[in-house]
């Protein structure tokens, strides 16, 4: 009998039903595809994170140079003699990235050493700088001048000297401590990945060899098994890695690194990994208790401070979106509800006869709720197939996002006195010695749709339904059977 007048009465009265169920598949439709596309968003904050931070990182720690600490960018390129006139030369700089001051690698054991921290190592990123091309030539009448980069001594006494081409090439280095065993999920090479040849070993804590970025392998034409000097020393490539964003150009076992720098026992990053995420902010603390001074970048602070429109994306499906899903499915429930007291509403006198007839309040209720409950579901399949399809379509259009992080260590003054001549070659002096620290990830968006995301929408189709069903069957149960005859014309 139930489902006999349920069918019937549903049949009778199907334009209402189907534009009840329509109202709430769209409520449906719109929060499957925001609740997809905020989570391909969190998904794609996290791939931006762990292209720039490394998947395992949870904290870095650096301290700011303070000014005038910075060696400076300080190289002779003038002759010393006249016979050192017109001949080649060839001058190799290695110094800590501006902005970063060094810190005792003693640190990283007190670090390490805090409660709540899983994990900790220290690395040396530096600027190779290399400069290459031919001593002044003075004319006749011409003194002698060691002026240039930074350079001091006499002045020409007459005319400016003859300046031939100079060739000006810098690239990044991170020595990376591999004396201990060697942990993939911190540090900087937790953000990348091999593509060819092997990782670093404890064995290779004091050898010559480097990873290298597959971005500027490619631009140096090196490939696993060929040499890299820098600063004098060859070191041999075993490896070439890729990253989304890379960090550094070459990497290279601390120890060597140090020494080159003339940094030995310092480092000027840590990377620290806590024993859970509820721990981060705590370590954090501890660590900036124990460091005075650091600055201690969490993965949270840096998602804050990326901008781009991965970071406008965020803002939108987590606000906007958020709010306006959720203001559809309320607007869809209110309309299911205003359409079924005015079912009810037409049905007065129905239910007055059912009554009369001896049908109890419960059972008119029950009947109303039974009805809205089958428009619900209806309305929440119809709704989970359009959301379904929604998703489908933003994944077939691969929108790409970008994401810019500046990880906090700008450029400071280092000294660099730009009385050089005519330069040419790979970053120009100003753009290879400055890094800007400002990285930028381009993401594509991928809405992932889960079943039980696909679940909870048909669940909240069918609550709508439900409370659409609740305020009718009220309605109805208020009704009495003589009240509900007379007022029948």
């Amino acid at each position: 009998m139930f489902w006999t007048y349920l069918y019937r009465e549903l049949r009778r009265r199907h334009r209402q039903a189907i534009l009840t169920a329509l109202g709430l598949a769209l409520g449906i439709c719109l929060v499957i595809a925001v609740s997809a596309s905020a989570s391909g968003v969190r998904n794609a904050q996290a791939q931006v994170l762990h292209s720039l931070y490394g998947v395992g990182t949870d904290i870095t720690v650096t301290q700011t140079a303070t000014a005038g600490s910075a060696s400076g960018f300080h190289m002779d390129i003038g002759p010393q003699s006249e016979s050192q006139q017109g001949k080649k030369f060839s001058r190799d700089r290695l110094m800590s990235t501006p902005g970063l001051a060094l810190i005792a690698d003693t640190k990283v054991s007190r670090v390490a050493g805090l409660s709540g921290v899983q994990g900790a190592t220290g690395a040396l990123t530096l600027t190779a700088t290399h400069v290459s091309g031919t001593f002044f030539h003075f004319g006749q009448g011409q003194s002698s001048s060691s002026s240039g980069f930074g350079g001091g001594g006499t002045q020409p006494s007459t005319s400016t000297p003859t300046v031939p081409p100079i060739t000006f090439n810098s690239f990044s280095i991170t020595g990376v401590d591999v004396a201990e065993p060697v942990d993939q999920t911190i540090g900087p090479l937790s953000s990348t990945s091999l593509k060819t040849g092997r990782a670093f070993t404890t064995g290779d804590a004091k050898a010559k060899v480097a990873l290298v970025d597959s971005g500027y392998a490619e631009q140096k034409s090196l490939t696993v098994g060929d040499t890299l000097t820098i600063k004098g020393t060859k070191f041999t490539v075993v490896g070439i890695t890729t990253s989304a964003s890379a960090t550094s150009n070459v990497y290279i076992p601390l120890w060597w690194a140090q020494k080159l720098s003339d940094a030995a026992g310092k480092v000027n990053q840590l990377y620290v990994k806590a024993t859970s995420a509820t721990q981060i902010a705590t370590v954090a603390k501890e660590i900036e208790a124990t460091m005075k001074g650091a600055t201690v970048t969490t993965a949270q602070d840096l998602a804050n401070e990326a901008s781009g429109s991965l970071s406008n994306a965020a803002k939108l499906a987590w606000q906007l979106g958020t709010w306006l899903a959720a203001a559809a499915l309320i607007a869809a429930v209110a309309i299911a509800s205003l359409l079924t007291l005015s079912t009810v509403s037409r049905r007065v006198r129905e239910f007055g006869t059912l009554k009369a007839l001896g049908w109890r309040s419960r059972r008119i209720v029950g009947q109303v709720l039974g009805e809205s409950l089958v428009v619900g579901i209806v309305g929440g399949a119809v709704g989970v197939g359009l959301g379904y399809g929604a998703t489908l379509l933003i994944n077939s259009s691969a929108p790409k996002l970008q994401a810019v992080v500046s990880q906090g260590a700008a450029a400071s003054p280092t000294g660099f006195r730009s009385e050089s001549p005519t330069v040419s070659g790979t970053g120009g002096p100003v753009g290879g010695i400055f890094h800007s620290f400002t990285h930028t990830v381009t993401v594509t968006l991928h809405a992932p749709i889960s079943l039980n995301l696909l679940l909870a929408a048909l669940a909240l189709a069918i609550a709508g339904g439900l409370v659409a069903g609740g305020f009718g069957g009220w309605r109805a149960a208020r009704l009495s059977p003589a009240d509900a005859l007379r007022r029948v014309d």
